[in-house]
């Protein structure tokens, strides 16, 4: 039992000395996990800090945010990207502010509208110490790693099997700590090229080190090599306001959010110059931005005058917001 149980003890006393200290990890309140969880699927912790904190003081409760116009959600989330999850989190809250109480079990998370299985797992275990393994990109690779898995990391089987391997390790009496002290090792030190093994408390266990195969595991199918496109956004300005367009609902990506026109769908626009170019990243898209400044007297139709001093109340694509960064302080 004892050797059953070493992997966790080893795990648990390197994340007593080793942890960050972040806001989240401060808290076992079931909303402020929740909205941690939810903003830390694909995105990096330093992403995530300034908006955190920003986020639960207009929404400290899940009542707060069911009650709010999307827009203004939408504009706190602005810039963090992947925003069907600041969807799902509404719709989370809605549910919970309906049930008035928060489920103590993963499986009840997971009748949430908006909740899967990770963040229902996350929760539970931290919350209320349900002994429910996580599974998530760290964890994956972690648990590939320690097993020497030589199977596809985004095949469903492989990806249950290193869910049981998870589960099997947890310690029973501290699930929250051990699944996060997993997803903490995964993005300190078992990290995705250039492992830091030698610092890892699993190195005496972890088979693909001991089999030298650190670097080459976790095996993950061939990605296609990502689009290269060019844009040319106008920032085009009438009496301090800027020309914008609010995605329709229905978009397939960034429906509610506002956006700077191409400069090709707009008629010959005045004093035009151009402000400087950036590089803009869209799931298997990289596009180069090149910006353009200059001035129109109408809205064409479709489009709306919007005060600059005004625009931190909107929800703007990211690529707008890059875009307008680049405009002079004096204009």
């Amino acid at each position: 039992m004892r050797n059953a149980r070493r992997p966790a003890r080893l795990l648990l006393e390197w994340y007593a000395t080793a942890r960050r200290e972040l806001p989240w990890r401060r808290t076992r309140d079931p909303w402020r996990v929740l909205v941690s969880e939810v903003m830390l699927q694909q995105t990096r912790v330093t992403a995530v800090l300034p908006y955190y904190e920003r986020f639960l003081a207009r929404f400290p409760t899940p009542e707060s945010l069911a009650a709010a116009p999307e827009e203004e959600l939408l504009a706190l989330w602005a810039g963090l990207g992947y925003y069907a999850r600041a969807r799902n989190l509404r719709l989370a809250a809605e549910a919970l502010a309906a049930l008035g109480r928060y489920p103590d079990t993963a499986t009840e998370w997971r009748r949430l509208p908006g909740i899967g299985d990770y963040t229902a797992a996350a929760v539970a275990s931290i919350c209320f110490h349900e002994p429910c393994a996580v599974l998530d990109g760290n964890v994956a690779r972690v648990m590939a790693r320690y097993s020497a898995e030589p199977g596809d990391i985004d095949s469903p089987a492989v990806r249950l099997r290193l869910k049981e391997l998870a589960q099997s390790l947890l310690d029973p009496q501290r699930p929250g700590d051990f699944n996060q002290a997993l997803m903490e090792l995964g993005a300190t030190l078992c990290l995705p090229r250039q492992p830091k093994c030698l610092l890892c408390p699993w190195r005496e266990l972890c088979q693909a080190y001991a089999r030298g195969l650190s670097g080459e595991i976790p095996v993950r199918r061939r990605r296609r090599d990502p689009v290269q496109e060019q844009l040319r956004l106008a920032v085009i300005l009438h009496n301090g306001s800027v020309l914008l367009k609010k995605r329709d609902g229905k978009a397939a990506r960034l429906a509610g959010f506002w956006e700077l026109p191409p400069l090709e769908d707009l008629p010959p626009v005045k004093n035009l110059k151009r402000l400087g170019n950036f590089r803009h990243s869209i799931t298997r898209h990289d596009y180069t931005v090149e910006v353009w400044l200059g001035r129109l007297s109408r809205a064409p139709a479709g489009w709306r005058w919007h005060d600059l001093k005004t625009l931190t109340a909107l929800p703007l694509a990211s690529m707008t917001r890059k875009a307008l960064a680049l405009l002079p302080e004096k204009l």
